[in-house]
């Protein structure tokens, strides 16, 4: 079991890589806990200078100079051991943590809600926040975007609860030591690090396992993996609260209504001691996942003993998370949207949640691929949900932290589309070719978690002027 040195020992913390989100919500974290905190990475960021106004040293460009004055210095997966600075902390014997195990030691002293799961961490976890804070919890949190109402991606509170996104994509999440652990769906991903989906759910398993005598388990009744695996936890004595839409969730959703960008569904408290009622949930952001997601939330204020009627009408405040669904601007009548939708299950709610805005008009697609891996092994389910849009142009993937594999090409999901476009190696010819195809009333959604989101500007100018630039 990992137990995370105390900020005290930390010292003087250096993040690589202190412009991602992940990193830097973290460092922010940890200059409102007083600690002195520096930084580095590739290119300047607003990021980057938010935390330079807050008191961080920050260096653009990488150099081992830049850690002579640490103590402990922070990375993440991505971070390879050629890192100049890395190479410089571990000649020089320094603490080297990973990004978990820094943010576990920010969140030692704190009741902490850990939120993991395949897929919806980010909103769920940016839901929990908006949710406690309305309800009067001043929780610490810390999410893999930005939350939209609070503008930034993590914050320090004074209430000792601690909100924090769960990445299980290199199983670092087993360094946290969450009293409640949130699980909003189970699926095989990440297979480049953990080579099987056994091994996923095993992973998982050991997250739920983490929780102490009394601490609970959140999750969802609607996926077949968290389901088994509350099943499993409850059965050797864990507290477990389910949530879905299935009928023996323990916060159960009726059907939803929805309305544009608007979502409404009653919710039905059940098999809990004391908490049998029902409640009428109203949310701005779009999609039966997102209803899902808002049940979770709930799920969580009963474990934490928030009244369930503040728990949900602070939700209705709940205005979305960056890349969840974002809107990014109108041109000529149509709206573009930008989400980090990088699986097929997530593109999948994506088109659904697109097409419920979209009503009787036509959703149109730029897709980018994430990693090499992940498209060899969803190439089928990819193009299966892509046929949800109605056009759909696919970028060649974004690498990311992996090296191009031969053979493998986003014309591997193009083969199998059964919807126009297809492949679009060059992507300002793909822009100008949906906008050309929009009409007013349609949505044009960029979809993915590389840089294709910075193609939502580029799609808003040219509907706007009708010239492309990038």
């Amino acid at each position: 079991m990992y137990i995370p040195p105390t900020l005290a020992e930390l010292g003087r913390v250096h993040f690589i890589g202190m412009g991602g989100a992940g990193m830097s919500a973290i460092a922010r974290i940890m200059l409102s806990q007083g600690l002195p905190v520096s930084g580095s990475d590739a290119k300047e960021s607003p990021g980057l200078a938010e935390l330079a106004a807050l008191g961080a040293r920050v260096y653009v460009g990488q150099s081992g100079a830049n850690v002579d004055e640490a103590d402990t210095v922070v990375v993440s997966s991505a971070i390879r051991e050629s890192n100049p600075e890395l190479s410089a902390a571990r000649a020089a014997g320094l603490r080297i943590l990973h990004r978990s195990q820094a943010l576990a030691a920010a969140m030692a002293e704190d009741i902490v809600v850990a939120v993991a799961g395949t897929h919806g961490k980010t909103t769920t976890t940016s839901m929990i926040t908006i949710m406690l804070r309305g309800a009067g919890v001043d929780a610490s949190f810390a999410v893999g975007g930005t939350v939209q109402g609070l503008g930034v991606n993590a914050g320090h509170g004074s209430a000792g609860v601690f909100v924090a996104e769960a990445d299980e994509s290199d199983a670092s999440f087993l360094n946290y030591r969450p009293q409640i652990a949130v699980v909003t769906n189970l699926e095989a991903d990440h297979l480049d690090h953990y080579g099987t989906a056994q091994a996923v759910f095993a992973a998982f398993d050991q997250f739920a396992q983490l929780l102490p005598a009394g601490g609970v388990l959140v999750a969802c009744a609607d996926d077949a993996g968290s389901a088994a695996l509350a099943a499993q936890s409850a059965a050797t004595g864990t507290r477990t609260i389910t949530y879905g839409f299935a009928d023996d969730a323990n916060v159960r959703l009726l059907p939803g209504h929805h309305h544009g960008l608007l979502t409404t569904a009653s919710v039905l408290l059940q098999n809990l001691e004391g908490s049998e009622r029902t409640l009428e949930l109203r949310l701005q952001v779009p999609g039966n996942h997102n209803l899902s997601n808002a049940a979770a939330a709930v799920a969580v204020a009963l474990a934490l003993g928030v009244d369930a009627q503040r728990a949900v009408e602070a939700l209705g405040t709940f205005s979305g998370a960056a890349r969840r669904f974002e809107a990014k601007g109108e041109g000529r009548g149509v709206c573009v949207f930008d989400d980090y939708a990088h699986h097929p299950t997530e593109v999948t709610a994506a088109l659904r949640a697109a097409r419920t805005v979209a009503g009787a008009h036509k959703v149109h697609v730029l897709f980018q691929p994430h990693l090499f891996s992940r498209t060899t092994e969803f190439a089928t389910e990819f193009a299966k949900a892509l046929d949800l849009a109605d056009t759909v142009a696919v970028l060649d993937i974004y690498a990311a932290r992996e090296d191009p594999v031969p053979g493998v090409t986003s014309e591997l999901i193009t083969r199998e589309l059964n919807k126009p476009f297809g492949y679009a190696p060059d992507p300002l010819a793909a822009v100008a070719r949906l906008c050309a195809g929009a009409v007013a009333g349609d949505i044009i959604l960029t979809v993915g978690a590389g840089d294709v989101t910075e193609f939502g500007p580029v799609l808003v100018a040219a509907l706007t002027s009708g010239d492309v630039h990038g």
